[in-house]
């Protein structure tokens, strides 16, 4: 059993920078692959970004692409999603989650674990 734990969120203005962290433990986190999801106030959850378990591979959503950077440090077993230039729609509770079959990154449905959440909110 792999457990997930988000932290890092806050209140921001537009424009700040802000980082999010999901430690993981259990036996498989390693190995596994590691999304960030977000949802927003009234809207369906949606990919952010993710990463392969050996942390050479990423992907992101257009609409971050430029602006977050995911990573991973297997010595701390700990993802780590850097978002820069955050604006108004970057409003969220965002989701770290864990995919013991790596095969389709942007898929909700197919990642096994998730943490409960950190909000971050951009104001103007």
């Amino acid at each position: 059993q792999v457990h997930l734990v988000e932290s890092g969120g806050g209140l921001v203005q537009a424009g700040d920078s802000l980082r999010l962290s999901c430690a993981g433990s259990g036996g498989t986190f390693s190995s596994c692959g590691v999304g960030w999801f977000r949802q927003a106030p009234g809207k369906e959850r949606e990919f952010v970004t993710s990463i392969d378990w050996s942390g050479s591979s990423t992907y992101y959503a257009d609409s971050v692409k430029g602006r977050f950077t995911i990573a991973r440090d297997i010595t701390k077993n700990t993802v780590y999603l850097q978002m820069n230039s955050l604006k108004l729609e970057d409003t969220a509770v965002y989701y770290c989650a864990a995919a013991r079959t790596f095969r389709t990154p942007a898929q909700s449905t197919r990642y096994d674990y998730w943490g409960q959440g950190t909000r971050v909110t951009v104001s103007s």
